[in-house]
């Protein structure tokens, strides 16, 4: 059997959830016979730490005293926005040792600081994406997915992202079955595909604030199989399709046809998720039209077919 070890980095100000998530994960998979986790907690000096929501945790041991981890994992928090210069030394020094190095939610600011991250495709909490991109130019940061693989580095977004991420990870070092299991018994998703939205098209775009721009964003996401060509919105607003299509823009942050696509995809995730309807019923409630549409949507934006997102979210289905 082989035992990989995770090495979890614990500072003042930790996010206590981006900590005891791939914790827990990790400890839940060990319990199968052929997988084990050696996990460890470390500090700087070895010293509790109190977490950003009061909590404080106990490590394992010191960084110097630590041995160099199968698996590094840097969660994030309050503590990375003025960290120790002394922890971001460590990260430079030894993280490179690490066969993985994940960071959780906004453990990628540490790992950006210590010069980590250059030259790789990452993601963060969504809050903070624009500030990494802008203080460190040479990261490719991308703002929509919930984790993000790139060889030896694995990055997530926000809090809960970090156990779709581990759960990715224990099914990659011990097949489904057991990151399956897992997630039953944490009673959470196997798994949410990576290139997933962190968060849904209502909360991307802004409430528009003029009262026929706003009567049509719920109607859209009402009707996401009705005709909503930008021509078909704009008599609904009772505007021209180039005044309705400007103001859609100015109001909310997003074009019309960007703003469909989301709700559709949208609609077409919590069918699958939550309904046994065929696919090709999905694909027309939700506005596809048909299934190849739909599996082409699903594929650009998401990197998986509708059946396979299906199948992750509802292991016990049936194949359509």
């Amino acid at each position: 059997m082989t035992q990989r070890s995770v090495l979890v980095v614990l500072f003042d100000d930790v996010q206590s959830l981006d900590v005891t998530g791939p914790v827990e994960v990790f400890d839940g998979a060990s319990h199968f016979p052929g997988a084990a986790y050696a996990l460890r907690t470390a500090s700087l000096d070895g010293s509790p730490v109190r977490t950003s929501s009061g909590l404080v945790l106990v490590p394992d041991t010191s960084l110097a005293d630590a041995e160099p981890p199968h698996t590094l994992l840097v969660p994030g928090g309050r503590g990375t926005r003025s960290p120790d210069p002394e922890l971001v030394d460590w990260l430079r020094d030894h993280a490179p040792r690490a066969e993985r190095l994940v960071s959780v939610c906004t453990g990628a600011l540490l790992l950006a600081a210590a010069g980590l991250l250059d030259g790789h495709r990452v993601t963060t909490h969504w809050t903070v994406c624009d500030h990494l991109a802008r203080a460190h130019p040479a990261v490719e940061v991308d703002p929509e997915p919930i984790f993000v693989r790139d060889g030896r580095l694995a990055t997530s977004a926000g809090v809960t992202a970090g156990i779709d991420l581990t759960l990715a990870l224990v099914e990659e070092d011990h097949g489904r079955d057991v990151a399956l299991r897992v997630a039953r018994h944490l009673v959470v998703f196997l798994c949410r595909p990576g290139n997933q939205a962190q968060f849904s098209a209502q909360l991307v775009a802004q409430t528009a604030r003029r009262e026929p721009l706003r009567e049509v964003q719920h109607w859209i996401t009402e009707h996401p199989a009705e005709d909503l060509t930008v021509e078909a919105l704009a008599a609904r607003a009772r505007l021209s399709p180039r005044h309705f299509a400007r103001a859609f823009r100015a109001e909310t942050g997003l074009t019309p046809g960007r703003y469909v696509d989301r709700v559709r995809m949208e609609h077409a995730r919590r069918l699958l998720e939550d309904t046994s309807d065929g696919v090709a019923g999905v694909a027309h409630a939700s506005g596809y039209g048909t299934p190849e549409a739909m599996r082409r949507a699903f594929l650009k934006a998401l990197g998986t077919a509708p059946a396979e997102y299906r199948r992750r979210f509802r292991p016990a289905a049936a194949a359509d």
